[in-house]
């Protein structure tokens, strides 16, 4: 229900969370209908959804209930295309571990953190189609 009410656009695209644990966050994205661009693959905005929220999913996973708060704030993102995506496309953001550092560091001395995240989508086949690069900065809300 968070999906349909938070990211209606990426709810109906299809993007779905299939894994995530503290180190990692898989998602996916289907290639149909309503994802597809007039090449017969998936739309870039299409798989930037996935790609953000692959990275995004696992810092709000950090940020759940915490005590001060911390906002975040995407700050920069880059991609780079490498193949057709022309089926389910799985993007994965393995950065847990820098995000816990981070968040910890911004609570502890009062200044804003950046992340640069790194989310790498495959195909079925597990050959790369796309990276991204999203930059958040968490700043505690003290």
């Amino acid at each position: 229900m968070f999906m349909l009410a938070k990211l209606p656009s990426a709810y109906f695209a299809g993007v779905r969370i299939r894994e995530i644990d503290e180190r990692k966050c898989v998602v996916s994205i289907p290639y149909k209908w309503f994802t597809q661009n007039p090449f017969r693959s998936t739309y870039f905005a299409c798989l930037a959804m996935a790609g953000e929220l692959s990275t995004g999913a696992l810092a709000m996973a950090y940020l759940y209930q915490r005590k001060p708060p911390v906002s975040m704030l995407v700050v920069d993102i880059s991609m780079t295309y490498s193949k057709k995506a022309t089926g389910r496309t799985y993007f994965t953001c393995e950065d847990g571990d820098l995000f816990s550092k981070m968040i910890e560091e911004a609570i502890l001395t009062g200044e804003p953190r950046v992340v640069k995240a790194k989310s790498i989508g495959r195909n079925m086949a597990g050959e790369v189609v796309a990276e991204f690069f999203v930059s958040w900065s968490f700043k505690s809300k003290k």
